[in-house]
C-alpha cells in the first residue's frame, strides 16, 4: 500500500489539480472538518479602499498582485463577497463583532460634535462583544495594527496594539497603527515571535491602498504610461505596494513554521474607484455608495489541511460571516445572536439565497438612532437581482464623501442584475415593478424600519 500523504501536502496539491482539471478554479468547498486539539492562529488581512476587481486573480489585466494571486490559489476564494456597508468604520466594526451596523450601533465614520461624542460612540461599540474578547477568554493573544476607530484597542480584547486611540493625541482612525505596511511589518513580526507559545490573532488592516497615493518611485514607474492618467498609475502602484506587504507577511509565517496551523482570512473593508483630473471621488459610485463598486469584495480563507482550496463564483457571502467563521475554527462557540454563517459549512452556505446591507451618512446625525443616519438599504439575490432602496424620509440628510456631496444620489428604487450588469449601468426598476415590490418586502423582513 502506498504511503499516505499528510493533509498539509494534499492541501498544497489540490489547487494545482484544480488548475489542471478545472481552469476556472471552480472547486467546491468542503463541509467543515474537525478542529484540531490545538486551535489555529488567525491572521486577518484587510485591504483599505480596494475595488473588488482590482486583483490579478479577479481578472484585472494591468494591476499586478502576485502575492494575493498566490494566496488565492492556496485558499478557498469567494468572489461574490459583500460588506454590509461601504465605508471603513462600520465595515470594520462588523468584521470584529459579526453584527450589522444597525445592530452594533456604528453606522458612520464620525459622530456629530467633538471629543465627547467620539467617546460616546466608542461606548456604543463597547456594548457588542468582539471576536478579540471571546478569543482572549479562551487563551488567545492578539495584535492590532492599521485601521482602528474604536479608541484604545486593548479595551476591546486585543492584548497588544499599535494604535493608542487617544483623541487628545490625534487618535481617530488608527494613529500610530497606520504606519504598519507603509513603514514595514517589524512590530507585527515581533508580536508573532513573542506569541509562539500561545495561539494568536493578528489584525493587519494597513492604510493601503488608501490615499494618500504616494507609492515607492519604483512601483510608480512600473505603471507610468503615456496613455494612463497619473492618478490611475498611482492607485495601481498602491495596490501592488499593499500586495508586497502581504507577501512579506505570508513569507514570514512560512519561515516561522506557522503556515499549517494558521487560518489566513482576506477581505477589503470597502471598494474604491479612482477619480481622474477634475472628477471627484464623490461622483464615483464606489466608496460611500450602495453600488457593488463600494460594497463588493473577494473573501479568501487559507488553512492547509483543513480548508480545501478552490474558487466559488456563485455563493453569496458577507463580512458578517467572518466572526462566526473565525470563532468556530478555534473551537469557540459564537454568540447565538450573530446573523452570519460559518463559511466552512457547505450546508449552511447552500441555503443562503441573499445578502443584505445599508448605507448611512458619513457623519452621523445622531449616534443613538441608526435610522436617523440611514440613506439606503440593499439586497443582492443569488440569481443576481439587486435592489437599492432609498430611505426617503432622510432625503435631506447630507451624504458627504471626502468633503463633497455625492452627485450620484437618487431617491427612487434601483434594480440591477449584477451577474449580467456588474457595473450597474442599466436600471430595470421600471420594467420589473413586481420584483421591486418583492425585494422591498425582503429587505423589510431583514431590517424593518416602518
Amino acid at each position: 500500500m502506498p504511503p499516505k500523504l499528510p493533509a498539509t501536502v494534499l492541501s498544497r496539491l489540490v489547487p494545482l489539480l484544480c488548475l489542471l482539471v478545472t481552469p476556472s478554479l471552480a472547486c467546491e468547498p468542503e463541509t467543515e472538518q474537525v478542529v484540531d486539539d490545538v486551535p489555529p492562529n488567525i491572521v486577518l488581512i484587510v485591504s483599505d479602499d480596494h475595488h473588488w476587481g482590482d486583483y490579478g486573480f479577479m481578472g484585472h489585466a494591468e494591476v499586478h498582485t502576485p502575492h494575493l494571486d498566490r494566496l488565492a490559489i492556496e485558499s478557498m476564494v469567494y468572489t461574490r463577497g459583500y460588506s454590509p456597508v461601504s465605508v471603513c468604520r462600520p465595515s470594520l466594526a462588523t468584521m470584529v463583532t459579526g453584527l450589522y451596523p444597525h445592530q452594533h450601533g456604528i453606522t458612520s465614520n464620525d459622530p456629530p460634535g467633538g471629543r465627547e461624542a467620539r467617546a460616546a460612540m466608542e461606548a456604543i461599540f463597547a456594548r457588542a462583544e468582539t471576536v478579540l474578547e471571546r478569543l482572549h477568554a479562551s487563551g488567545f493573544a492578539s495584535f492590532q495594527s492599521g485601521k482602528w476607530w474604536e479608541g484604545d484597542p486593548m479595551r476591546h480584547g486585543f492584548t497588544r496594539a499599535m494604535t493608542h486611540g487617544d483623541v487628545t493625541r490625534g487618535g481617530r482612525h488608527g494613529d500610530h497603527g497606520l504606519t504598519i505596511g507603509r513603514q514595514g511589518l517589524q512590530p507585527l513580526f515581533d508580536f508573532v515571535a513573542e506569541a509562539r507559545d500561545e495561539p494568536f490573532l493578528v489584525y493587519y488592516a494597513p492604510f493601503l491602498p488608501h490615499t494618500p497615493h504616494n507609492p515607492p518611485d519604483s512601483l510608480l514607474a512600473k505603471y507610468a504610461a503615456t496613455d494612463r492618467p497619473q492618478e490611475i498609475a498611482r492607485y495601481y502602484a498602491m495596490i501592488e505596494w499593499f500586495d508586497a506587504t502581504v507577501g512579506d507577511l505570508l513569507d514570514y509565517l512560512d519561515r516561522a513554521g506557522l503556515r499549517d496551523n494558521t487560518l489566513v482570512v482576506y477581505v477589503a473593508d470597502n471598494g474604491w474607484r479612482q477619480f481622474v483630473g477634475e472628477q471627484r471621488v464623490a461622483d464615483m459610485r464606489a466608496k460611500m455608495s450602495p453600488y457593488d463598486a463600494g460594497m463588493r469584495t473577494p473573501i479568501m480563507l487559507r488553512w492547509p489541511g483543513m480548508i480545501t482550496p478552490g474558487r466559488d463564483e456563485e455563493t453569496l457571502v458577507s463580512t458578517i460571516d467572518l466572526a462566526p467563521t473565525m470563532l468556530r475554527a478555534t473551537g469557540v462557540e459564537p454568540a447565538a445572536e450573530l446573523p452570519g454563517l460559518n463559511l466552512r459549512s457547505k450546508e449552511a452556505l447552500a441555503d443562503r439565497q441573499m445578502v443584505f446591507g445599508a448605507l448611512f451618512a458619513h457623519t452621523a446625525v445622531t449616534i443613538t438612532d441608526p435610522i436617523a443616519n440611514l440613506k439606503y438599504r440593499y439586497v443582492v439575490r443569488q440569481d443576481g437581482w439587486k435592489l437599492i432602496l432609498p430611505y426617503t424620509p432622510n432625503r435631506d440628510v447630507t451624504l458627504m464623501i471626502n468633503g463633497a456631496v455625492a452627485d450620484w444620489m437618487r431617491f427612487e428604487p434601483e434594480l440591477y442584475n449584477v451577474l449580467q450588469d456588474p457595473h450597474e449601468t442599466n436600471d430595470l426598476a421600471s420594467e420589473h415593478p413586481k420584483l421591486v415590490s418583492t425585494l422591498h418586502a425582503t429587505i423589510d423582513g431583514w431590517w424593518s424600519i416602518r
